[in-house]
């Protein structure tokens, strides 16, 4: 099944439909675009996804799909007994998602 490991050690598996640690989530200007009636096949086309670990609440973004890299997101306000790290992508890369 496939999965992501999480950097607190505990492996998120994303193979389960529905899954319960995927979100997906549109852009307000692609759903803009999005208009009459609804294929959700193609409205799912157009989403990303994220993977949230049940276990340390880091949110793992996929801009591009699960075959690219997932870039990492951590809350500010850590679970009990887990430790806020430093970003992981260097500040210029902070601001916005990648093209």
């Amino acid at each position: 099944m496939p999965g992501l490991d999480c950097r607190c050690g505990h492996r998120i598996s994303y193979g389960r439909i529905p899954c319960p640690d995927e979100w997906l989530f549109i852009s307000d200007v692609d759903y803009d675009g999005v208009t009459g009636a609804v294929d959700a096949e193609e409205l799912y086309k157009k989403m990303n996804s994220f993977l949230r670990c049940p276990q340390c609440r880091r949110v793992w973004i996929f801009w591009r799909g699960f075959q690219s890299e997932a870039e990492e997101f951590l809350p500010a306000s850590p679970a009990a007994g887990v430790q806020a790290g430093a970003p992981t992508l260097p500040p210029d890369q902070l601001d916005s998602p990648p093209e």
